[in-house]
């Protein structure tokens, strides 16, 4: 009941990770990532406490794959577990345990991988990963959202998607977009697409407000902070 993209753009250096579901408030679980570091995806019957490790185990010097050995090892009930990684240098790593729900996959390549539980087809994640590479060169925003919506044109989950959420990382110590629709009767990602358009032209601005008030540009609104 999930699908994911978790990438890293060589251009910029961001990180990010947009995450689809039939359930509420998916990315709230199952999005994870960190400043020069890297990304963790954690699906399926999630343990939000896998994404956290994940980092840390990168943080400390781990390739992708390697953190995803010693996150098998440590984890209890991993069959259940769907997860993805991505490291600083766009090596990736994935893993589905053998309860995993549904039809499901995971397609890796160099700096982008996608995964999911439930699909209508085994497709699904590899018209993902094609659609983030044939976008190289846009916004790493664009390309994950571009991703979910070749999701859904490929047939996206068994059923209707409801919440969805963007995780975007660059070099300061928090989220330049932490976007989130937890709820949609209809079009999360169309939701979210239009919440991306909107926050976009003003997400540098506001990390120049965080570093440096006196070179913030002001947006003219009562109460502007």
């Amino acid at each position: 009941m999930t699908f994911s993209i978790s990438a890293r753009c060589a251009r910029t250096g961001l990180f990010g990770i947009t995450v689809s579901s039939s359930s509420p408030c998916v990315a709230a679980r199952c999005a994870h990532a960190r400043s020069g570091v890297g990304a963790v995806a954690t699906q399926n019957i999630t343990d939000p406490t896998l994404g956290p490790r994940g980092l840390d185990l990168m943080a400390s010097g781990l390739s992708a794959a390697e953190a995803l050995v010693e996150l098998k090892t440590g984890a209890q009930h991993i069959e259940y577990r769907q997860l993805t990684l991505v490291d600083r240098q766009g090596r990736t790593a994935s893993f589905s345990g053998a309860k995993t729900l549904g039809t499901y996959r995971t397609v890796e390549a160099e700096n982008v991988v996608a995964a999911g539980n439930l699909l209508a087809h085994r497709d699904v994640p590899v018209r993902m990963v094609e659609a983030f590479q044939a976008s190289e060169g846009r916004h790493l925003g664009d390309r994950l959202i571009g991703a979910m919506r070749a999701a859904l044109e490929a047939g996206g989950e068994e059923g209707p998607v409801n919440s969805i959420g963007m995780l975007l990382v660059r070099d300061v110590a928090w989220p330049i977009a932490d976007l989130r629709v937890d709820w949609h009767e209809t079009d999360p990602i169309g939701e979210l697409e239009s919440l991306w358009r909107l926050w976009l032209p003003q997400m540098d601005d506001y990390v120049t407000r965080a570093l440096n008030p006196t070179k913030a540009p002001s947006y003219g609104v009562p109460g502007d902070m």
